[in-house]
């Protein structure tokens, strides 16, 4: 079993930033495709940015574009996703998700490793 624990999520104004951590334990991340999804009340879960294991990027929601950005820290088996210029529709609960079998992919339902989340609320 696969344990990913998300952090530094919180309230920020519009136009912050924020720097989100995926990490985990008991599994190598740098080996694996990590995805950021995230769900706003009321909406569907959508994938927002992926990281391959060759650290290329995928950005799957146009809005996040040249704000959003991920990386890895290899010695830290941690990926972040940095936001800046966040605006209100960022806000959103925040996961990030892994599977050993597949590579980026927008589609939710192909990953099995889930965290628990990271609240983002943007207002002022």
């Amino acid at each position: 079993q696969v344990h990913l624990v998300e952090s530094g999520g919180g309230w920020v104004q519009p136009g912050g930033s924020l720097r989100l951590s995926c990490t985990a334990s008991d599994f190598k991340l740098d080996l694996y495709a990590i995805n950021w999804f995230r769900q706003a009340p009321g909406r569907e879960r959508e994938a927002v940015l992926c990281i391959s294991p060759t650290n290329t990027s995928t950005y799957y929601t146009d809005s996040v574009k040249g704000r959003f950005t991920i990386s890895r820290d290899k010695a830290k088996n941690t990926v972040y996703l940095q936001l800046n210029d966040l605006k209100a529709e960022d806000t959103a609960l925040y996961y990030c998700a892994t599977d050993m079998w597949i590579g980026c992919t927008k589609a939710a339902n192909m990953y099995d490793y889930w965290g628990q989340g990271t609240q983002v609320t943007v207002s002022s």
